[in-house]
């Protein structure tokens, strides 16, 4: 399943990603100050994907890659792929998928592993 990451970065903003089934970032937000603005921003898209616009662009190394827009406002950049017809692929993946993704929330703990780092490390003597 596919899956919306919710994570909080070291300048104190929030931002998500959506991961394809087979778990490859395809997209990632712009910055949020609030994380419910993540969240609104992952309900609008989950409810209704087709009133999102995919903006194709090419990169001068000539990768491509698409910004997702509404209201001319670019919510999100995607990962860049080498070839137009996996550029096609991937936004065919989100149209069939995001509606159902799962959101992830790891914006609150530092370390998902933390308590399992700390079992393994070995006590001194």
């Amino acid at each position: 399943m596919s899956a919306f990451v919710i994570s909080k970065r070291s300048d104190g903003n929030y931002k998500f990603t959506w991961a394809s089934r087979k778990g490859k970032t395809i997209f990632t937000s712009i910055p949020c100050k609030q994380k419910s603005d993540c969240e609104l921003m992952i309900a609008a898209i989950k409810e209704n994907i087709s009133n999102f616009t995919f903006t194709r662009k090419r990169t001068g190394s000539g990768k491509y890659f698409f910004r997702l827009s509404k209201g001319g406002l670019v919510l999100a950049t995607s990962r860049k792929f080498s070839t137009e017809l996996m550029l096609k692929k991937g936004i065919d993946q989100i149209l069939k998928y995001v509606p159902d993704a799962e959101t992830l929330d790891f914006s609150e703990n530092e370390s998902i592993f933390a308590d399992a780092e700390a079992d393994s490390v070995p006590e001194e003597n």
